[in-house]
């Protein structure tokens, strides 16, 4: 398909070194917000790209994603969308498109996708893990740019995995409470200063789930009674019949049994 439309669209002529050198456009993407600062990170990104065409032109444009991941086609990012719009225009400015790293615009085989549609309008690619410019047509350099590719899909991957076995564990094994709100028949506990020496630092104290007194005895009646035998319909109403106030207000439009997290949801008091 990608070679059809090129063919409806024509080759442009590949893009010279003019009197000012080259001009490229910086492209960039920070994942988040909460973890990283974009302006850091933006301007960590920009300077390396920057020592990157030293000597060969200048940067005259620049499109910088907040907050989407590098999972994500070029396609459902905002600014990497309207820099792949801009490649049709014969007055866009620039002829080459310049990153600081790799992760940063590609993932997978997110490459492989992209180059022949830069190789169509003769825009040149450059990156730090090939010290310069991307050659379209050299084997080293595409081997390089697959095995980042993949490199990238693996660390994200490893991370995920990571995270998820640490949570699994440190509920399961140290009954720390990882945020959200207490299942029903729990409540929080303080569990210390927080494992982490820098949040401690700052006074966070880390906190573990602990059987309610109250509530705790309601669950354990009910899966009681399921394992006797009972239907869902029944244990509720005999729950209502007994005056069992329920978790949430927000969803059966009574009060609740966690006032702090009913006025949250509701806005009246507790």
């Amino acid at each position: 398909m990608l070679k059809a439309w090129a063919e409806r669209t024509g080759h442009r002529r590949a893009a010279t070194n003019g009197r000012g050198g080259l001009r490229f456009v910086f492209y960039g993407r920070v994942s988040t917000e909460d973890w990283q600062d974009p302006v850091t990170s933006r301007a960590r990104q920009r300077d390396q790209a920057a020592a990157l065409v030293a000597g060969h032109g200048r940067i005259v444009a620049e499109f910088f994603d907040t907050g989407y991941s590098r999972t994500l086609a070029w396609a459902r990012r905002p600014q990497a969308a309207a820099l792949v719009a801009a490649l049709a225009d014969p007055d866009r400015g620039w002829d080459a498109i310049v990153i600081g790293e790799y992760e940063r615009a590609f993932y997978g085989a997110q490459y492989a996708s992209m180059a022949p549609l830069f190789e169509h309008y003769g825009i040149q690619l450059w990156t730090p893990e090939v010290g310069g410019r991307v050659d379209w047509h050299a084997e080293d350099h595409e081997e390089t740019m697959l095995a980042l590719g993949l490199s990238s899909r693996r660390e994200i991957a490893r991370t995920r995995i990571r995270v998820r076995t640490a949570m699994a564990t440190q509920t399961r094994e140290q009954g720390r409470y990882l945020g959200g709100r207490p299942p029903y028949g729990y409540r929080l506990v303080d569990a210390g200063p927080h494992p982490n020496k820098v949040y401690a630092s700052w006074g966070r104290r880390a906190h573990r789930l602990e059987l309610d007194p109250d509530t705790g005895p309601v669950v354990a009646w009910m899966f009681a009674q399921r394992l006797a035998g009972h239907s869902v319909a029944r244990i509720t109403r005999a729950l209502n019949d007994a005056g069992i106030p329920c978790p949430s207000p927000a969803v059966y439009g009574a009060a609740g049994v966690e006032p702090a997290a009913d006025r949250l949801r509701t806005g009246r008091p507790g």
